[in-house]
């Protein structure tokens, strides 16, 4: 069973969401979604300074079974890049809470987001 970090809220779309200073929030994928996905080989990410709206898509994750889109979860402009996982995306599968975090921004607003219990109780995973 996937592990579900109890400290972040997600998206339906499999998104994690943790919140920094002020309103910065880091952005990456569960590993709810990871499994589903299996070795992931790319991943197109937005730019920095790129406006992002919550439920909106805003990149996709290329894996040996698919293709996924990235929907962002918040409302506001990228602010950071993580350039390790576009130069080596096998770290979303190696350490999705960590290391593979994917992009941060400055949130005007978060969209409609699960707290861990209710993403694990939704999609099988685990505390």
């Amino acid at each position: 069973m996937a592990q579900v970090a109890p400290e972040l809220q997600y998206s339906e779309e499999h998104e994690w969401v943790a919140n920094e200073a002020g309103n910065l929030v880091s952005i990456g994928i569960s590993a709810v979604a990871t499994d589903a996905l299996g070795d992931i080989v790319y991943v197109d990410l937005p730019e920095v300074g790129t406006a992002v709206t919550a439920g909106e898509t805003c990149g996709e994750v290329e894996s040996t079974k698919s293709v996924s889109d990235l929907y962002s979860p918040v409302t506001g402009e990228v602010t950071e890049v993580n350039s390790a996982v576009v130069d080596d995306p096998a770290l979303i599968n190696s350490d999705p809470y960590g290391a593979g975090w994917l992009f941060k921004v400055a949130a005007e607003s978060h969209g409609p987001l699960l707290s861990a219990v209710e993403y694990a109780t939704k999609n099988g995973g685990e505390l």
